[in-house]
């Protein structure tokens, strides 16, 4: 299956809907002129669309632009981050597996249970 290295340091989601007909070059200009990033730094760049049910990863591999792209069948939607004010979010490469697998990445995790005994 192919799926972005975890090896990646840097992996930046753009919150705001984008149109999916985008392509690779479309993707590149708006990491260059709204995110603020050199697209050919090596990181991974994070885009949906309106529906949150397809997701395109924006890439630089030593000598062409890589895309990703992933569509949810179905009722089911990518978790997308909607309460940050920030345009531009920062992900683990962990995070985005998780988010590529469809798991809440923005969720608190579970309360760490305290317990004293366990009879």
């Amino acid at each position: 299956m192919l799926r972005p290295e975890e090896t990646i340091e840097r992996v930046y989601l753009y919150r705001k809907p984008i149109d999916m007909r985008k392509q690779r070059t479309g993707l590149a200009a708006l990491v260059q002129e709204v995110i603020k990033v050199d697209p050919f730094c090596g990181s991974l760049f994070v885009f949906t669309g309106r529906r949150n049910d397809r997701i395109k990863i924006l890439w630089w591999s030593r000598n062409g632009f890589v895309l990703y792209y992933k569509v949810i069948e179905g009722s089911e939607r990518f978790h997308w981050p909607r309460l940050l004010e920030d345009d531009v979010v920062s992900l683990t490469p962990e995070q985005l597996g998780w988010l590529l697998e469809g798991y809440d990445v923005w969720t608190q995790p579970h309360r760490m249970l305290q317990l004293s005994h366990a009879s």
